[in-house]
């Protein structure tokens, strides 16, 4: 068991080295400039789209826009968002925040490009019901004989579900609930998994209405909760906005002073928070009811800037709060346990349970996304006969989640959730073409008149 360890611990390591993360950075910044800077060009609509009036079309797709994107936030806004943050922080200093704010912007451009494929190279199945993602757009947009490539991103899907949707998740949640009011993991996993099974077992239409209350929700309180602390705090916000500016180009605070820990760190997280080139939003993208393939594709890349540059700022900003008031230092602590430490020090008596319950809700939104990524991708695989074996397995493994010593199911995990990063970059950047065309198209169509 000790050499598997070793073994993962060494793959986990390759998996998101340097090359990895040039690689899914890399996609983000080059579909920037093949599209134009869309992404800034565009958010004003993107935003438009998701929280607008829209004209009452019969469009094609299983949910609506808001729904397919709660059901991707739901997924992604999760505990990165509050100890990966500070894992970030501690490893890279005060400046990695600033370089997971550069992931995002250039991310952006990835998730929309995303969506765009998500929803072009989608199809309906036996049941009339929307299946897509990188799995299809790879054989469908690229050809059979990369068939394979598609095969391995639906394999490596699969297996992360079980890890970093499941299991990781519901052991997070029941750690915390043991931790502040101490309750024993066997009950939380009971209650969290029958949570679970009742939202799970109704399939997309049940994971996206839960998702569009509870994303919210959870959303609104956690970033509530942090500018309580910024507004009475004002005196230590422009110290804490010139260190992160400062130390992302200085290195200093970082391990070993080097800039380049706050840019490793900051963009590995950044990139971990998001999701942005990992292929899991776009499988929830392609359930979406859209009348183009580009307006989905706006619709995604605010969920980019929702998780990294609203809910991943307040961590970072209160965490560097909290280090300029503790005389520059993170007192030792690091993850979840520095950010309730930080939030509980600027906002006593209320600031460790913000973070406490965003932790439950954070992780138990990430338990239903998932759910549907995985069933997405065994379906590809197996068929969709296998649906509801594996939605039981699932099931199971949230429970075990709670009750198991998961160091090596972490390791996994994160592996897995890694290597889906490979194949769907190399199409993002392949069809990249396809991408530009869809976009102009949407640009000239709307000119026209002919979509709203």
């Amino acid at each position: 068991m000790q050499n598997l360890q070793s073994f993962m611990e060494t793959l986990s390591g390759l998996v998101w080295g340097p090359y990895m993360l040039v690689l899914i950075v890399g996609t983000g910044i080059f579909l920037t400039f093949r599209l134009l800077f869309w992404q800034f060009r565009m958010l004003p609509l993107a935003f438009k789209q998701v929280f607008g009036k829209h004209p009452d079309k019969k469009d094609s797709g299983d949910i609506s826009q808001f729904a397919s994107l709660m059901t991707a936030l739901s997924a992604t806004i999760g505990t990165g968002n509050i100890a990966g943050v500070a894992t970030a922080c501690v490893l890279g200093g005060p400046g990695a925040v600033f370089w997971m704010w550069m992931t995002a912007l250039f991310g952006m451009a990835t998730k929309y490009g995303e969506g765009v494929l998500a929803v072009k190279y989608r199809h309906k199945n036996e049941k009339g019901e929307m299946n897509g993602g990188p799995m299809y757009y790879i054989e469908r947009g690229l050809g059979s004989k990369w068939k394979w490539l598609a095969v391995l991103f639906a394999l490596f899907g699969t297996l992360a579900s079980f890890g970093i949707g499941s299991s990781v998740q519901s052991n997070t949640v029941a750690l915390a609930v043991e931790n502040s009011m101490g309750i024993e993991t066997w009950i939380t996993g009971v209650v969290i998994t029958v949570f679970s099974a009742l939202v799970i077992l109704g399939g997309i239409k049940t994971i996206s209405k839960a998702s569009s209350v509870i994303v919210p929700v959870m959303a609104i309180g956690y970033v509530a909760g942090g500018l309580v602390i910024i507004f009475n705090n004002l005196e230590l916000v422009a110290p804490a906005l010139k260190m992160i500016f400062t130390y992302a180009f200085t290195g200093e605070a970082a391990v070993g002073g080097a800039i380049g820990a706050a840019i490793r760190y900051g963009v590995a997280r950044g990139v971990f928070s998001n999701e942005a080139g990992m292929g899991s939003a776009p499988i929830a993208a392609a359930a979406a009811k859209t009348d183009h393939a580009a307006r989905q594709g706006l619709v995604s890349m605010t969920g980019t800037f929702i998780d990294t540059i609203i809910v991943c700022s307040i961590t970072g900003i209160v965490l560097v709060m909290g280090y300029i008031m503790a005389g520059n230092t993170f007192g030792g602590e690091t993850g979840a346990v520095l950010t309730i430490h930080a939030f509980d020090k600027l906002l006593p008596g209320v600031g460790g349970w913000v973070v406490t319950f965003g932790i439950i809700f954070f992780a138990y939104s990430t338990i239903l996304g998932w759910s549907y990524y995985g069933e997405k991708c065994c379906t590809y695989l197996l068929g969709e006969k296998y649906v509801l074996i594996y939605r039981l397995i699932y099931i199971a493994s949230v429970f075990v989640g709670c009750v198991a010593t998961l160091d090596l199911v972490w390791l996994f995990a994160d592996t897995f959730n890694g290597l889906m990063a490979a194949p769907n970059c190399i199409a993002l950047l392949l069809l990249s073409g396809i991408i530009a065309k869809e976009s102009k198209d949407f640009i000239a169509k709307r000119k026209s008149g002919e979509l709203y």
